[in-house]
């Protein structure tokens, strides 16, 4: 039987408020209208050991955890995360959508909570070997936009949501930097348009891809 082509695996990325979630369920419609078969994930998650983590993360009432704690339950999660689902739909052809990723680990932990990108890409390195995703999109929007934005959503707001605004420049910075690393993987798209005009900026660069990669 002939083995089935890899899977793509696409990645949403930005600061509280930016609209990567919604984005995700726009690119995973976009995507089964072109016959594509696709998942939609996320981190930290995505696996019941990982959802347990992500519950311990997130939950502003557990002790405090130093961000080097924060920096290996990440990892933790997400390497039950590659196992239990992303490699496996990946080897089978399906495409991974994914809210939130590494990169969400070099802006939180490694520029927000002072480890240092160093740190983050030595465990990366680790527990993913060459895993990266295929494409990332970063929403980016000014830091008290998305707290406006977040306000406006209601909710009690958890763990990383209520950084104070020094550390969510800190992240923002971060996610700029890393598309300025990497520009090939790496697209921004600026979240402070209108919902159709963001629509658009990230259908152009789906199609963009699919064209790429259907050709590659």
């Amino acid at each position: 039987m002939e083995k089935p082509e890899r899977g793509r695996f696409i990645t949403f990325e930005g600061t509280d408020g930016a609209g990567k979630s919604t984005q995700g369920a726009f690119v995973e419609r976009m995507l089964g209208e072109h016959g594509v078969e696709c998942i939609r994930t996320r981190e930290p998650g995505g696996s019941p050991m990982g959802e347990a983590i992500r519950s311990l993360l997130l939950d502003r009432d557990n002790l405090p955890a130093t961000p080097a704690t924060e920096l290996l339950l990440v990892f933790a999660a997400r390497a039950q995360h590659l196992a239990e689902l992303i490699e496996p739909c990946l080897a089978r052809g399906t495409w991974v959508l994914c809210d939130r990723f590494t990169d969400a680990t070099y802006a939180y932990q490694g520029a927000a909570g002072g480890l240092g990108f160093d740190a983050v890409s030595v465990v990366e390195n680790w527990v993913q070997d060459d895993l990266r995703p295929d494409l990332t999109l970063v929403f980016d929007v000014p830091v008290d936009v998305g707290r406006a934005r977040t306000e406006h959503r209601g909710g009690e707001a958890d763990r990383f949501e209520s950084l104070n605004d020094s550390a969510k420049e800190k992240i923002r910075n971060a996610y700029l930097e890393l598309a300025a690393r990497f520009p090939s993987r790496i697209e921004v798209i600026d979240a402070t348009q209108s919902m159709e005009s963001v629509n658009e900026a990230v259908a152009g660069v789906i199609r963009g891809r699919l064209a790429r990669w259907r050709h590659a």
